[in-house]
């Protein structure tokens, strides 16, 4: 995509004010993800979606969909009905390309019409329509005078054939949502629903005036926040912009430069977060693979020595954690992982491991909370790596107030 900005050279980065441990820098991290410190409940899941600036969607639902455990992470088991009350009623989010599909504050609608001016002048975005003119407007007419419909209610996703084999009005009502015509306003049963974008978005927000500098700037600005301290390839990768366009706004962001212990290139934190150390309790939880905090697979593995990798579109033979390994954080560190599912109302760890005897305590506390989020009343542990931590585990489990294993 094309941005309008200039492809002059870039002033080399400016030496270090600040100098911070990798435990500093982790801690930092943590504090701005919502995952250190004690939760702002008032604010809510919403509050948690305006800390973060986007919350990944994804197909998968294992325990939850992924945005719902995002902030379940965060404020613990709050209801999954507040979740997606909080999203999507009275206009406060809308659905689209940041990360990757994404839930974002609608405040944030403004900062994405350099990515709507790319997707028109580009022209399409995997599929060209035999009729643009006549397919959009049939979308739009359809749209207005109906309201918020569904691909089916438009008439089908699909000719027919494989997934991509899209229908003329699936191409079409996606393009309009690529240029900003048409917004998600929620998932129903996992669909998107689709309104025109004058009825979804507040008309102060309803503009693409901002130009693309202004855009990505703020949209940097935004992720130094939500990072806490960050490379400039951390910065690029939250919102998917490309490195030299954080090069040409990094300088307006406020964002200062710091030299973090083990890090091999220089990073960038937002200055509030230097300003007090993190201090206060840290969140025990299991981490959707999406999860913000762990999106970033270099970035996790540089924060936090830990190397994770989604294994769901892996052939089941050659996976070696699982289908939806979930990524356990204790004491602010990455100690464990488990590949969870449901069978009635117990809650399957299907595989698990944990890095040392100290992760016991802490995974069974988190499996239970888990369970008892989504209904379940019991666990049982399959596979245990190491084995021999398997009975010490199945203790925690049994012991009192907690669900049986």
């Amino acid at each position: 995509m094309t941005t309008g900005l200039s492809t002059t050279a870039v002033p080399p980065t400016p030496s270090p004010a600040v100098s911070l441990s990798a435990d500093e820098a982790r801690r930092i991290a943590l504090r701005a993800q919502g995952l250190l410190g004690a939760p702002d409940r008032r604010a809510g899941v919403r509050g948690v979606l305006g800390r973060l600036g986007a919350v990944q969607l994804d197909t998968i639902s294992v325990l939850a969909r992924s945005h719902e455990l995002v902030p379940y992470a965060r404020l613990g088991p709050v209801g999954r009905q507040t979740v997606e009350s909080a999203y999507w009623s009275e206009s406060h989010s809308f659905e689209y390309w940041s990360h990757a599909a994404c839930v974002l504050p609608v405040e944030e609608w403004p900062h994405f019409a350099f990515r709507r001016r790319a997707f028109r002048d580009r022209g399409h975005r995997w599929h060209r329509m035999k009729d643009r003119e006549g397919s959009c407007a049939a979308v739009r007419d359809r749209l207005a005078a109906e309201g918020p419909l569904t691909t089916a209610e438009l008439g089908g996703g699909r000719n027919g054939g494989e997934w991509w084999d899209w229908s003329e009005s699936k191409i079409a009502v996606e393009w309009l949502l690529d240029i900003g015509e048409v917004v998600v306003t929620e998932r129903r049963g996992w669909k998107r629903v689709y309104d025109l974008a004058e009825r979804a978005i507040p008309e102060a927000l309803l503009h693409d005036d901002l130009d693309d500098h202004e855009c990505l700037r703020r949209l940097v600005a935004q992720a130094g926040a939500a990072l806490g301290v960050a490379t400039r390839a951390d910065l690029a990768d939250y919102h998917r912009l490309k490195a030299e366009q954080v090069d040409a706004v990094l300088a307006d962001t406020g964002l200062v430069p710091v030299q973090v212990q083990g890090w091999p290139r220089p990073g960038w934190a937002d200055p509030a977060a230097l300003e007090n150390p993190p201090r206060g309790r840290h969140r025990t939880t299991l981490l959707s693979p999406f999860d913000s905090l762990i999106w970033d697979r270099p970035r996790t593995e540089r924060l936090f020595g830990f190397t994770h990798r989604l294994e769901a579109y892996v052939p089941k033979p050659k996976r070696v954690h699982g289908y939806f390994a979930m990524p356990l954080l204790a004491g602010g560190k990455l100690v464990g992982r488990v590949d969870p599912a449901r069978e009635g109302t117990t809650l399957v760890a299907r595989q698990l491991s944990l890095q040392s005897p100290k992760a016991v305590e802490p995974m069974a506390q988190a499996l239970y909370e888990a369970a008892t989020w989504v209904g379940c009343d019991a666990v049982r542990v399959e596979r245990c790596t190491p084995e021999d931590l398997r009975p010490h585990l199945l203790t925690a489990l049994n012991a009192p107030g907690a669900l049986g294993a």
